[in-house]
């Protein structure tokens, strides 16, 4: 099992070629032989510039209240809060958060910029595939927050990310604060709270007491599948 809080390199080899279409804006429009191939030389070349990495932490909930009529989920042991109606329903029931940040890496943004000069359909499918990567990167720091669940005796809802349903992009600040992502992964926000590496997701995701519904009804179906600790010694997170 990962110590929480501490940086993760996680090994994404391969990304779903159909989230790259649809990245690209993909609606089964006919695809001639030279695109096709030009689309899996980008994509392995991605893979080959990234360079996957995350970190995560739980912290327990503290207790809800309300700001200027909306919703706040605090957190123990941290300056972060979860305000608005969207992330208050989704972490409903919750007794703990667990909080994540993952990266591509600058790797990435480096090609990204070379191509945007030299090469302009290959920076759109780049830029594609790098989305891809990173939400990998992302079910990969899920399933530790799985196993952390696990270990508990909890269970893991979905992700929510700042800037979904009415939760605020000004949590980012704080959140990132909270893992200590400028150190441990070089993640730094602009003004207008964009994220560098490009190629970055930060989320946060409900512990239960109980199973959530059919959110991970079956290992086959579940996007941390690859990536997951529990099934690799013979256990499931439904049960």
């Amino acid at each position: 099992m990962s110590v929480p809080g501490a940086a993760r390199t996680y090994e994404v080899g391969s990304v779903d070629r159909g989230e790259v279409l649809r990245y690209l804006g993909y609606r089964d429009q006919l695809i001639d032989e030279g695109l096709d191939a030009r689309i899996d030389e980008v994509v392995a070349r991605c893979l080959a510039v990234s360079r996957a990495r995350g970190v995560t932490r739980v912290f327990e909930v503290a207790g809800r209240d309300e700001r200027d009529g909306a919703p706040v989920v605090r957190l123990s042991g941290t300056a972060l809060e979860l305000v608005g109606r969207s992330i208050d329903e989704h972490l409903d029931g919750a007794v703990a958060v667990g909080v994540l940040a993952v990266t591509a890496g600058m790797g990435l943004d480096a090609e990204l910029r070379r191509l945007s000069l030299t090469d302009r359909v290959a920076q759109v499918i780049l830029d594609a595939a790098g989305s891809a990567v990173v939400e990998r990167a992302a079910d990969a720091a899920e399933a530790d927050l799985v196993a952390e669940a696990a270990a508990r005796g909890l269970f893991c809802g979905s992700r929510f990310s700042p800037g979904y349903g009415d939760f605020p992009l000004e949590t980012q600040p704080v959140l990132l604060a909270a893992l200590d992502a400028q150190r441990s992964l070089g993640i730094t926000l602009s003004r207008s709270l964009l994220m560098s590496p490009a190629k970055s997701v930060t989320a946060v995701v409900g512990l239960f007491e109980r199973p959530r519904g059919t959110v991970r009804a079956s290992c086959a179906a579940c996007p941390c599948r690859d990536f997951c600790l529990l099934r690799r010694s013979g256990r499931v997170c439904r049960s």
